[in-house]
């Protein structure tokens, strides 16, 4: 199956081909190719006749995925249909490699003159839907504290790195004396992933520490929920190494919609009430802390903000998947996640309310109406005290 490079994609006439992204559509959250158009691989599965009527036969078609594996098998597809199709060479990496050379040979000016643009955009036109949220959870949970050392996790994504310009503005404050450490673990990423990393921190003024670890290679033979374990493994990691850099804080980037998702999920899922909480001591790290600043941030302002400083982050370094869709949040699983998510957003289009519904759904609990609650591992039924309490009628 032929190949072509994006090299080689730049020097062709834009008129002469039909260019296709067939990420799925959480991909298209952290990036496209301009001038490309979206047919997930999807469809090609399932209404490939609908795929065909789509495309123009006059005309090349060129297929990219995110490393281009799955665009080789899509490509043939349509040449069996009579197509020339061909597939973009390393995928959708391949261009944001392209990107990273380009930003290499900017000088330092040009750097600092893009760095300041972000900034400004945190200070003025994304100050009331980002940086106020955040300054609010810290304040109303309490996250940060005098004396801080907090260790900034950054996985490479549009959270965790939004969440280090963050701390950054709050701390320019200077209404709490704490010290930060922006802290990158490499689990064994791909050389384009751990180059992505490095480029935006440095494109974005993030002096961030890297260690390595061999994560990946150890969930490599983990035939049951390797995910699960991954993300166990990585936030031990990260415990230990904050630790060692004399910190007393781990900050993660899980925003409001990871908040919202993970309620109903508990519910619909796990049989029981509960949340992710804003912050939490460590059981194994003696005098370690999780804080999640982004606690009351949406995901389409990170979005936002993403697209209007034209921002590409990592979106998935797991090697198991072309995509993120099997990677989760606290491991859990992703299918039931998307479900989850899906049902907020239809469940949204009849009560717009029904985001912050389920956000305070925890907050205002009354145990006087639970059949059963669990407090410090023991289990209280409403039988415990009935005879002793008298209600009222419903």
């Amino acid at each position: 199956m032929k190949e072509i490079t994006y090299k080689e994609l730049t020097e062709l006439d834009k008129d002469s081909y039909t260019l296709v992204d067939i990420r799925n559509e959480g991909s298209l959250k952290y990036g496209v190719i301009p001038d490309s158009i979206s047919i997930t691989h999807e469809l090609f599965e399932t209404d490939i006749e609908g795929v065909v009527a789509h495309l123009d036969k006059s005309k090349k078609v060129i297929l990219y995925c995110t490393r281009g594996q799955v665009s080789l098998e899509d490509a043939e597809t349509l040449c069996d249909f009579g197509f020339d199709a061909i597939s973009l060479a390393g995928g959708y990496n391949s261009y944001l490699s392209a990107l990273m050379e380009q930003q290499e040979k900017s000088g330092d000016d040009e750097l600092a003159e893009k760095q300041a643009e972000i900034e400004k955009s945190i200070r003025k036109k994304f100050h009331k839907t980002l940086f106020s949220p955040f300054a609010r959870a810290c304040k109303q949970y309490d996250l940060i504290k005098e004396g801080d050392h907090i260790c900034v996790c950054i996985s490479g994504g549009k959270d965790s790195m939004l969440m280090a310009k963050l701390f950054q503005e709050i701390k320019r404050h200077q209404k709490v004396n704490f010290e930060l450490t922006f802290l990158v673990m490499d689990p064994g990423y791909s050389e384009v992933n751990r180059k992505l990393i490095e480029s935006n921190a440095k494109l974005m003024g993030i002096p961030i520490v890297i260690y390595e670890s061999d994560i990946f290679n150890a969930v490599d033979t983990v035939d049951k929920n390797p995910c699960y374990l991954c993300a166990r493994m990585r936030r031990g990691h990260l415990y230990s190494k904050a630790k060692e850099l004399g910190c007393n804080k781990i900050a993660l980037g899980h925003h409001y919609d990871d908040v919202i998702e993970t309620i109903l999920m508990g519910m619909l899922y796990g049989a029981q009430i509960q949340t992710m909480m804003p912050k939490l001591h460590s059981t194994n790290f003696e005098g370690m802390e999780l804080i999640r600043p982004l606690y009351l941030v949406r995901q389409d302002d990170i979005i936002a903000w993403q697209r209007y400083n034209g921002l590409r982050f990592l979106q998935c370094a797991c090697h198991f998947t072309e995509t993120c869709d099997s990677c989760s949040v606290d491991g859990t699983s992703a299918s039931k996640r998307l479900e989850t998510r899906n049902l907020i957003a239809e469940l949204k289009k009849v009560n717009p309310y029904v985001e912050s519904n389920i956000f305070r759904s925890v907050e205002n609990v009354n145990l006087a109406t639970v059949i059963a609650y669990k407090q410090d591992g023991v289990k209280h039924h409403f039988l415990d005290t009935y005879d002793e309490t008298k209600g009222e009628e419903e």
